[in-house]
């Protein structure tokens, strides 16, 4: 009986379903004529793609209207809802669109096409709707302000991608309060990468009627700050995003008042202050996401955080401390992104509480100390481990290899030491790197079992013995392996006998440092290689053609090895990208490759013969180093044809000719040009552009005469200009004070002239990034003015400057580096990167004259400071103890009085001394850094005594401050007749002039300088020269 009334009950309730199904079928086939005649009317008028429609294709007569695809009607067969999402609709849809005649329509959804017009203002006429979406539907120009009489809207969606910014739909901040003034049901407000470029408190002001509000997304608005406080009287928001506006300021400490707050979003907004902990507290809140606001603080609280979060992410912000205890009870988190923070001490054994957690990112912090055992059957869901770039240290646990679901863990740039012995039946790890840590030992063969295994990086670390590579050919599925860089040997394996369907296909292989004798023979069949390094071996003889075959190859590195010839042929090359040659003994000609070829370095070569149609195959070419090899003949004028060429470094090569003036011109795109070291003779041709980008200059060490390029001014980006040991001539060019960005300054071995005074604008203008300035060997005269030294990096404290190199980025392969030959502790020093700390100043060898300058004794980052073989005269000034980082100081041949300052003796760093040939008097102050140096540092000073010195003082009642006799060496001669008289000449001439002229060198010297001085002041076109020979300088008199 009991199963007879539960059939019957059954049987009814099956009816009730049908009869149901029924009505609901009739009424959605229902379709009124007019519906169906304006649905038929917008299709026609519309432009889309036929072939990638899915609905408005389908629309026609043979179907009723409400059961077309997109299309929803009511009871009665009014259209209600229309969606044309992802129509590929180009156009056709303006203010007269039959669309605005579907009065009944309370939901209209048109995103994802490319209407490419603007908002039409008929909106107006949908008085129903509650749902309008135009997410990304191309729409740009003012949005029209006749939507806010649609005062049903629940839900408006106007929003477009970040990359579409060509043409964005825009609104003023006032236009904006009068758009959702009368909105007051709104709850969900979309406008993201709408143009509105309003200050915080407008923008925030024109939302505040907006009470219901639920959701607001206004991210890349161009919204400027502050971020307002009264934003939280909209106290019903549970979704904020705000990303990418500029607010420059805090988060304010309201924003933990948001009751039903679920998400809160406020990356790339440069933010500042310090992030209200007790955000982190609100209960509701699922979502943080801080990303990229750099001088944003904060810290985590130790106690309770919000168990219903989610989703962390306060990655690239200035965020410190410890990571608390407390995080494990975060049970629902999925996402912990805590990179490029200032997090510090070592992480907590809780992390093993986060049973959701699939993606783990702690890279370049501070966190130290081991990692911690975390409960591999807890964290099943773990997907991504990022540990990268910290000071973690000892084991690397096996326990992470039998996380279930892991696909990615990168432990790179730690110090772990040990590579635990781990066994696994089965993983799902595609990406291990372990580079840049201090594993040593043998190779770890465990590795061999993680078969599902496709990117394996152990380079930079201490591995040793041998390896055969075909035990990691085990890997079927490997495609990158990276073992640059360790002690290995790598030995080929079989060889020619290796069954080639057992070689994984790779598409990058980097095995730099790795002890090869030769080119592995499995490369031969490896079509899908794209990046192969074999830089730093021992191979030697021939590169073969079929590497030149790979059609997939971009990147070669063969570089550091004993290459003697490159087999050919190389024509049609179409996929090379990057070629390093560089440090081999390749001869002969240099090759030409691919015009898509962007890096080629070929310096440090035996190469001898350059092309003359070389620049007609570099017209993707950015960088071209030809340095260091036997190259001879002239610069090719085909290299003006190497349109997007940055980098062209020819130095250190037997160049001769001229400059080719096409190769100025190119500095619109070039900007490192290095000819140092070759024959080039000629001028500078001075057709520097308006628009030259120019950072780097040299060309040191050629024989180039005339003067300096007026059009050099032009290179405003210029960071490095070295003309040096040249015959330029010409005066001091004060342009280069125009040049915020110049770094150093070499003019030194040239004919220069003059005094160093420019115009007054000029003058009292700081030079900010000046760190090396060496003009020496020349004949710059006059005095050495504090307006001078208005010099801004070189009175840093060194603490406060980044330490870097001055350098010139080609691409993510390569940099070119950027080095200078300057005088340094008394012997020529070639600076083969500069460091942005290093300062120098030489102005050696020249005719200044009187005191030195108190302004470089406040220069407390400088540690080269040369200015003998001058005239300077005067006491060293007493605040030279503030030159704290000084290490060589040269002010010899000058004509200095007084004692030496005891302050000299507090320089800790001062590694060389010369203060010879002065006129010093008194006794060398005692201190353990002046006890270092020898007489040598000091001799030339008859009034100098001390310890120092072999000769003992033997009148200590001396003249402290004997009258210099001034050794002159301007270019005009001014002679005193009086010493000339006819009664001198008579009474002392051969007693007194000629007998201690053959027997006294002092008076020889003297009497040579006079004649000197006659010389010059009866021929006034002739001047002086510095000539260094057997380490000594002197003055030699040219016509």
């Amino acid at each position: 009986m009991r199963i007879t009334i539960l059939s019957l009950f059954s049987f009814l309730l099956f009816c009730y379903c049908i009869y149901i199904t029924f009505q609901i079928s009739l009424a959605s086939a229902k379709c009124l004529d007019d519906q169906e005649s304006l649905l038929l009317q917008l299709k026609n008028s519309l432009m889309f793609k036929v072939e990638s429609s899915s609905k408005l294709r389908m629309w026609n007569q043979s179907i009723a209207c409400c059961n077309w695809s997109g299309v929803t009607c009511d009871s009665e067969g009014h259209v209600i809802g229309l969606d044309l999402s992802a129509e590929y609709i180009y156009g056709g849809f303006e203010n007269t669109s039959s669309l605005f005649g579907l009065q009944h329509l309370q939901k209209v959804n048109l995103a994802f096409n490319n209407f490419n017009s603007s908002i039409p203002s008929a909106f107006n006429k949908l008085e129903k709707l509650t749902y309008l979406n135009l997410t990304d539907a191309r729409f740009h120009g003012k949005i029209p302000i006749e939507i806010s009489q649609l005062i049903r809207l629940v839900t408006l969606d106007i929003s477009s991608p970040g990359y579409f910014l060509l043409q964005r739909l825009t609104i003023s901040h006032q236009n904006l309060q009068k758009l959702v003034q009368n909105l007051t049901k709104l709850r969900q407000l979309y406008l993201d990468s709408v143009s509105i470029s309003a200050k915080g408190h407008e923008w925030i002001n024109a939302l505040l009627p907006l009470r219901n509000l639920q959701e607001l997304s206004m991210s890349s608005c161009g919204l400027l700050g502050p971020l307002d406080s009264s934003l939280t009287k909209l106290e019903n928001l549970s979704v904020i995003i705000l990303d990418e506006n500029y607010f420059s300021s805090p988060v304010p400490e309201t924003f933990a008042n948001f009751k039903n707050l679920t998400t809160l979003s406020l990356a790339f907004c440069a933010l500042s202050g310090t992030f209200p902990q007790k955000i982190f507290q609100i209960g509701t809140l699922s979502v943080i996401d801080l990303f990229s606001n750099e001088n944003l603080r904060g810290s985590f609280p130790n106690y309770s955080l919000s168990e219903s979060l989610h989703r962390i992410r306060v990655s690239d912000t200035n965020f410190s401390g410890p990571l608390p205890s407390s995080i494990g009870n975060l049970r629902q988190l999925s996402e912990l992104d805590l990179s490029f923070c200032q997090f510090n001490g070592t992480l907590p054994n809780s992390l093993s509480n986060l049973t959701h957690l699939s993606y783990l990112d702690l890279s370049s912090n501070k966190f130290t100390g081991p990692i911690p055992f975390l409960d591999v059957k807890r964290l099943r869901n773990l997907v991504t481990i990022y540990l990268i770039n910290n000071s973690m240290n000892g084991i690397i646990p096996s326990f992470l290899f039998r996380l279930p679901l892991l696909q990615e863990l990168r432990l790179s740039f730690n110090q772990f030491s040990i590579l635990e012995e781990f066994t696994i039946m089965s993983s799902s790890l595609n990406i291990l790197d372990l580079s840049s840590n201090d594993l040593s030992g043998p190779f770890p063969i465990s590795i061999v079992q993680l078969g599902s295994l496709y990117s394996l990086d152990l380079s930079s670390n201490k591995f040793n013995e041998s390896l055969q590579l075909d035990k990691l050919f085990e890997l079927k599925n490997l495609t990158s392996l990276y073992l640059s860089y360790n002690n290995l040997s790598i030995i080929n394996g079989k060889g020619s006998n290796v069954d080639l369907s057992t070689i994984p296909n790779f598409d990058v292989l980097r095995l730099a440092s790795c002890n090869l004798k030769t080119i592995p023979s499995f490369l031969i069949n490896q079509s899908r290689l794209t990046i192969l390094d074999l830089s730093d071996n021992q191979i030697h003889g021939i590169v073969p053609n079929w590497i030149w075959k790979l059609p997939y190859l971009q990147v070669l590195n063969i570089s550091h090895n004993s290459f003697i010839d490159l087999e050919g042929p190389m024509q049609n090359l179409t996929s090379i990208w990057i070629l390093d040659l560089h440090n081999n003994q390749l001869q002969g000609s240099i090759p030409v490759f691919s015009k898509s070829s962007d890096y080629l370095d070929y310096s440090t070569n035996k190469f001898s013969v350059i092309s003359q149609d070389i620049g007609n195959y570099l017209s993707s070419t950015k960088f071209l180093s030809l340095s260091n090899n036997n190259l001879q003949g002239n610069i090719p004028h085909s290299l003006c044809r190497a349109s997007n060429i940055q980098v062209l470094d020819i130095s250190f090569n037997n160049i001769s000719g001229t400059i080719p003036p096409c190769l100025m011109t190119m500095t619109r795109i070039l900007e490192a040009l290095n000819l140092r070291k070759n024959n080039l003779t000629g001028p500078i041709p001075d057709m520097f552009p308006p628009s030259c980008a120019l950072r780097t200059l040299n060309f040191h060490e050629n024989l180039l005469h005339g003067p300096i390029p007026k059009s050099l001014s032009h290179c405003s980006s210029l960071k490095v200009l070295d003309i040096g040991s040249n015959q330029i001539v010409g005066g001091y060019p004060c342009f280069v004070k125009n040049i915020p960005t110049l770094s150093v300054l070499v003019l030194r071995n040239n004919k220069l002239h003059g005094s160093l005074e420019c115009s007054h604008s000029l003058e009292n203008k700081p030079w900010k990034m000046i760190q090396i300035v060496d003009i020496a060997f020349n004949n710059f005269n006059g005095k050495l003015l504090e307006k001078y030294f208005k010099w801004e990096r070189f009175m840093h404290d060194e603490n406060n400057v980044r330490s870097d190199f001055i350098h010139s980025q080609a691409n993510e392969e390569s940099y070119y580096q950027d080095s200078v030959t300057i005088s340094n502790k008394g012997q020529q020093m070639e600076l083969i990167k500069i460091l942005t700390i290093f300062t120098a100043i030489d102005l050696s060898s020249n005719h200044f004259e009187g005191k030195i300058p108190e302004a470089t004794m406040n220069f407390k980052a400088l540690h080269v400071l040369n200015f003998s073989n001058n005239c300077l005269s005067g006491e060293i000034p007493s605040s030279i103890g503030n030159l704290k980082q000084l290490e060589s100081l040269d002010l010899s041949n000058n004509s200095l009085i007084g004692e030496i300052p005891m302050q000299l003796a507090s320089l800790s760093f001062l590694s060389y001394l010369n203060l010879s040939f002065n006129h010093f008097a008194g006794k060398i102050p005692t201190g353990t850094q002046l006890q270092s140096f020898d007489d040598s540092s000091f001799k030339g000073n008859d009034g100098l005594y001390g310890p120092l010195l072999t000769r003992k003082a033997y009148d200590k009642k001396q003249e402290l401050h004997p009258q210099p006799a001034c050794r002159s060496r301007k270019l005009s001669c001014l002679i005193d007749w009086n010493f000339l008289s006819v009664e001198l000449g008579f009474i002392f001439g051969l007693g007194s002039v000629i007998g201690p002229i053959m027997f006294w060198k002092q008076w020889r010297v003297g009497y040579w300088k006079l004649m000197d001085k006659i010389l010059c002041w009866i021929f006034p076109w002739m001047h002086f020269e510095y000539v260094k020979q057997g380490g000594q300088t002197y003055t030699v008199l040219r016509w």
